[in-house]
C-alpha cells in the first residue's frame, strides 16, 4: 500500500454511502467517494454549508450522486429521525463514515441532551448513530463503518468517575477522551459483529493534523490554537491529504477488519496512509464493553 493515493480508490460504483460532516474532511471523502461512482449522502447540522458542499461537489464533478441531508449529531432525537428517513429511501447502505466532530470548546458546553458537548458530537452521536442504521448496513454490500479518532486518542483516558466532564472540563482532555472513544467503538463493532454476524467490516482511521476549519471553530478565531491553525497553515497537510486514511479504511481490499489507519510520517501527523498505532488504553476489552454498555443506557441506542 506504499504511497497510496486518490489513484488507487477502487470503483465505487452502485455503493451507498453517508458521511458525517458538510467541510473539511467531510468535504474531501464526499468528493472522492461520487468521483469514484458511489452515491453519497452528505450528512450535518448547517444546510447553508450542506448546500456550499453539494454545489462544489457538483461544480467539480457535474455527473455526481450527492445530497445533502440535515443532521444533528448532538441531538438524538435528531439522529433517529435521519435515520427513519433513511430507512424509508434506501434499500441499504454499504459505507458509513463517522466523521463529524467538534474540537476544543474553551468553555464547557452541553448538547440539548444534556451532554458534553465534544462527547455528545465526536462518539455519543456517531455510536447512535450507527445503531440506528445497522438494519441498512446489514442489507449493504460488503458494508463498512469507518469512525474518526485522533492522534489525540494517544493521551485519551475514558473517565467513568466524570464522563460528562461536569467536575473538571479541560478542552484538549475532553476532546481527547471523546476521540479515544470513538477508536475503542471502532474495535469493539468489529469484535461484536464477528460475536453476532451482523456482516461488514468497522475500521478506525485518523487524518494527522490536517487543514481543517475544526481548530478555529471549537477553539475561537483568535484563540492560540485559532492563530496557528490560520497563520502557521504550512504546518498542517492539505485536508485532500488528511482524508486518504479514511479513504483507504473505507475503500481499499487491503484494508484489515477491525484496523486502523492514519499517515505515515513525522509520529502519523502527515503522509500517506497506512497502519496506525493503537494505544494501549485503547486495547482494553474490559473498558470497551463498559464504555459500550453506558453509550446504550445513555443515548438509549441498541445494535440488533
Amino acid at each position: 500500500m506504499s504511497g497510496w493515493t486518490l489513484k488507487d480508490l477502487p470503483s465505487q460504483s452502485g455503493r451507498v454511502a453517508i458521511v458525517t460532516g458538510t467541510s473539511g474532511l467531510g468535504f474531501e471523502n464526499a468528493l472522492a467517494l461520487t468521483r469514484g461512482g458511489s452515491e453519497v449522502i452528505i450528512a450535518g447540522r448547517n444546510s447553508d454549508k450542506g448546500g456550499q458542499a453539494i454545489k462544489l461537489i457538483r461544480q467539480k464533478s457535474p455527473d455526481a450522486r450527492v445530497r445533502f441531508e440535515i443532521l444533528d449529531l448532538a441531538s438524538l432525537a435528531s439522529i433517529a429521525a435521519f435515520a427513519q428517513r433513511m430507512a424509508g429511501d434506501l434499500n441499504g447502505v454499504d459505507l458509513l463514515i463517522n466523521n463529524a466532530a467538534v474540537m476544543n470548546p474553551p468553555v464547557r458546553k452541553v448538547s440539548g441532551d444534556g451532554f458534553e458537548l465534544q462527547f455528545a458530537t465526536n462518539y455519543l452521536g456517531h455510536f447512535a448513530l450507527t445503531a440506528h442504521l445497522l438494519p441498512l448496513l446489514r442489507r449493504g454490500r460488503t458494508p463498512r463503518v469507518v469512525t474518526l479518532s485522533s492522534v489525540a486518542a494517544r493521551s485519551g483516558r475514558i473517565d467513568f468517575d466524570d464522563l460528562q466532564t461536569e467536575r473538571t472540563y479541560r478542552p484538549m482532555a475532553a476532546y481527547a477522551q471523546s476521540k479515544l472513544a470513538c477508536l475503542m467503538f471502532a474495535l469493539e463493532l468489529q469484535r461484536r459483529s464477528e460475536a453476532n454476524g451482523w456482516g461488514g467490516t468497522s475500521l478506525a482511521a485518523h487524518p494527522g493534523i490536517s487543514r481543517t476549519d475544526l481548530l478555529p471553530n471549537g477553539s475561537g478565531r483568535w484563540s492560540f490554537a485559532g492563530i496557528m491553525r490560520t497563520y502557521m497553515w504550512f504546518l498542517f497537510q492539505p485536508a485532500a491529504q488528511g482524508a486518504l486514511p479514511t479513504l483507504y479504511a473505507a475503500s481499499s481490499p487491503f484494508a484489515l477488519s477491525g484496523g486502523y489507519y492514519g499517515p505515515m510520517r513525522l509520529g502519523e501527523t502527515r503522509g500517506a496512509p497506512g497502519p496506525a498505532a493503537i494505544p494501549v488504553q485503547a486495547r482494553d476489552e474490559a473498558v470497551a464493553a463498559r464504555l459500550w454498555a453506558e453509550s446504550e443506557r445513555l443515548s438509549g441506542a441498541v445494535f440488533q
